[in-house]
């Protein structure tokens, strides 16, 4: 992925507002530059008063800090770029901008997230487990968010399969969460992909996760809950794949739990009882030609 000054405009200027307000103003006027002309409020940047020197000075100095990254492998994407992931650029709320260390490919866009609880019973790691392997014997790229238990479990058991598995990391590329997982982190940026839509400097804090939680649901064409509790950011992805459009499946197991007893009677989803009909059913959404961004 290039380093353009598109994309350090559109960085530059999410930095000076809101991602809400950057969306407004690309809107508006079409692409970054222009609109970093037109930005309101403290930075009193308007097409009449606005410094074009200093304004090209601040570009300039965001594309030296992208080569330096870029040499360190750690690449920019924007929603301007036609490498963004297509899953993600049809959901509401896609990130104007990712974070990547490793590469994304086209065939990327037939994933399915895999997530659940950090605390996993070892029947819930075993099944996270089969899963993964089923997902990678079906050509699926399985997506996950590096966290501990099921997510890490996830990961590795793709890899121990021979498939990709991309990581959607809660915070910048600079940091890994848990510490534990800093290896494997590094080993997915290698051989697969490690995406954020932090900095690469943001540290984890509370609301980065759930933030990290609508971009993977967001990226992936499905949600596969293996276990979770009321509390756990897996039910929230739940939710929120719903939101998007997403199918998403819940383990029988996780019936105990009210929430997944109400999710259970939602439109999209599907209770299965063994890991193999979760293949099975992303199989017939495909077969049935219901794309799973419907």
């Amino acid at each position: 992925m290039s380093v353009t000054r598109d994309n350090a405009a559109l960085l530059l200027l999410q930095r000076l507002v809101k991602p809400r307000r950057t969306a407004e103003l690309l809107e508006e006027h079409g692409e970054p530059i222009s609109a970093l002309f037109a930005i309101d409020g403290a930075n009193q940047l308007t097409l009449e008063t606005a410094d074009a020197t200093s304004h090209e000075a601040q570009i300039d100095e965001v594309l030296s800090e992208l080569e330096k990254l870029k040499a360190a492998g750690v690449s920019v994407l924007t929603v301007l770029d036609d490498a963004y992931p297509q899953n993600l650029r049809l959901v509401y709320d896609r990130p104007l901008v990712l974070w990547v260390r490793g590469e994304l490919r086209e065939g990327d866009d037939r994933s399915v997230a895999v997530v659940g609880t950090r605390r996993a019973s070892s029947a819930g790691l075993e099944r996270a487990r089969q899963i993964a392997h089923q997902l990678v014997e079906a050509r699926y790229v399985v997506v996950s968010g590096l966290a501990a238990g099921i997510d890490t479990t996830s990961h590795v058991a793709t890899l121990e399969a021979g498939g990709r598995t991309i990581a959607v990391i809660g915070t910048g590329l600079q940091h890994a969460f848990p510490k534990q997982n800093a290896d494997l982190q590094r080993r997915l940026g290698e051989e697969s992909a490690v995406l954020s839509q932090f900095e690469p400097s943001q540290e984890a804090r509370k609301w980065t996760f759930p933030m990290r939680n609508a971009v993977m649901s967001g990226i992936a064409r499905a949600t596969v809950v293996v276990e979770a509790t009321y509390t756990s950011g897996a039910r929230m992805q739940a939710r929120l794949a719903l939101e998007h459009g997403r199918p998403v499946v819940l383990m029988e197991s996780l019936l105990e739990h009210e929430w997944a007893r109400d999710y259970a009677e939602r439109p999209g989803v599907r209770v299965v009882a063994e890991v193999a009909e979760v293949v099975d059913h992303l199989d017939r959404l495909y077969a049935r030609d219901l794309t799973l961004t419907a």
